[in-house]
């Protein structure tokens, strides 16, 4: 059972969650991302991995043994009842795995779980609070067209199929305005530190 108190951190693609979650590492705060659990429950020769290539076939696996992420990610775009069989399979391991990371031992005032879905899944049930990340779509799509070197219809596609901004914000508990100047990112993350440690502290 996990006693530790937690944050969820969470923003769509290019709203800079990851910066975010980079200074809240700086200041001594476990943080446990679930892209990082997306990644361990499909390493190379695992069941995991295997079914997923039993299923889909195609030029799902890459040479060095890797799910190929971009192949998948065509193939489920437009296809729901692949991406349903996808996330049946992929989401309770996921939680299963960020689960074990949030009971271990730590000194970290309180834990935060970085997570793109965190509304989208169950994982909202874990935490005690949560901080979105938030910036305009024409933000979103500007950043993250220039990070990952793709197209800004795509980028578009993709905040199509996530859940809306608004009904993001209406969810959280805590909003970090990420359209402010990047040099104002460390003092804004240290106060909302300070707000987590006293929440942490009285629970």
């Amino acid at each position: 059972m996990n006693n530790n108190y937690l944050v969820g951190l969470t923003g769509g693609i290019g709203s800079g969650k990851s910066t975010v979650a980079s200074v809240f590492k700086r200041l001594g705060v476990k943080v446990v991302d679930a892209d990082q659990a997306s990644r361990a429950v499909v390493e190379p020769e695992s069941e995991t991995l295997k079914t997923i290539i039993d299923h889909f076939k195609g030029e799902t696996l890459l040479v060095d043994g890797q799910l190929n992420r971009s192949a998948l990610r065509d193939i489920i775009f437009n296809n729901p009842e692949h991406k349903a069989w996808l996330e049946g399979l992929l989401h309770p391991l996921i939680n299963g795995w960020i689960s074990q990371q949030l009971e271990q031992p730590t000194t970290s005032p309180y834990v935060i779980l970085e997570s793109p879905l965190l509304f989208e899944t169950n994982q909202y049930k874990m935490i005690n609070t949560s901080l979105l990340v938030d910036v305009s779509p024409e933000q979103q799509i500007a950043r993250a067209s220039q990070r990952d070197r793709v197209n800004k219809s795509q980028i578009q596609a993709i905040i199509d199929t996530q859940m809306s901004r608004e009904q993001k914000v209406e969810l959280a508990d805590f909003i970090f305005d990420n359209s402010l100047a990047m040099n104002s990112i460390e003092k804004r993350v240290i106060d909302f530190h300070s707000q987590f440690e006293a929440l942490a502290q009285s629970k």
